[in-house]
């Protein structure tokens, strides 16, 4: 069994494990009276900020004409990252997001609606179907800025069938990828991985940092990591520390 990094503390916030991570995502609605929207709605939106910072500072480029591809998952990271296209938009960037298709029980409630709001702001949004993954490589490749919002602290074990296919050719593409959240096919709590993940320049982790996060062999795939507030009460971060 791997160990989980046991740093306490990352830029003057506590680290967490996955499942403390979504303890406290449930109690920030349950016991403080902030929706799950709005944390999504907060994420995207500081996702998006922080993708036009790095844009600014490492390409040299303003938001203005900015290619950007959002390569998105089905869960609470993938409405993350429709929110960040979304947001990537307004600002001027020419933003497409590619979302991985429903289970046969459809998306969540926060995507279906991220979904729709994404394409009423303008936003190219396209299926990543199986037989449509090879068409990736020339979306990806003409692109400025890649981000990762396939995968979040939810998922366990190796990425399988289309998303496998996406973190290969976001990898191949040799464009700067942006990690929302955590890499993909990185273990949040052990920073492991099973041979198949995201490489970022960046990670933009949400609320708090993951222990798996602050593991040495990791960092090589995370690059830079920075936390983004998404609108934690400070009793709820103090709670995190214990």
């Amino acid at each position: 069994m791997s160990k989980i990094p046991q740093v306490k503390e990352f830029d003057g916030l506590p680290v967490v494990t996955a499942e403390k991570m979504k303890y406290l995502d449930r109690k920030a609605s349950s016991e403080y009276g902030v929706p799950s929207a709005v944390l999504m709605e907060n994420a995207g939106k500081a996702v998006a900020e922080a993708s036009l910072e790095y844009a600014r500072a490492a390409l040299g480029r303003g938001a203005a004409g900015l290619k950007t591809a959002v390569c998105c998952g089905r869960g609470n990271n993938g409405g993350d990252g429709l929110v960040a296209a979304r947001y990537l938009k307004l600002a001027g960037a020419e933003a497409k997001a590619f979302i991985l298709p429903p289970k046969e029980t459809g998306y969540g409630e926060l995507v279906v609606k991220n979904l729709e709001a994404a394409r009423a702001a303008g936003v190219p949004v396209a299926m990543t179907h199986k037989e449509d993954l090879d068409a990736l490589a020339a979306e990806f490749s003409s692109s400025d800025l890649l981000l990762d919002a396939l995968l979040g602290v939810s998922a366990v074990g190796k990425p399988t069938g289309p998303v496998h296919r996406v973190i290969q050719l976001m990898n191949k593409s040799g464009r700067p990828i942006i990690a929302v959240d955590i890499p993909s096919g990185l273990s949040p709590d052990t920073g492991h991985h099973s041979g198949v993940f995201v490489i970022a320049r960046l990670t933009l982790t949400l609320g708090l940092a993951k222990t798996g996060l602050m593991a040495p062999h990791a960092q090589k795939n995370t690059g830079a990591i920075k936390v983004l507030p998404i609108g934690y009460p400070q009793e709820l971060i103090a709670e995190a520390r214990r």
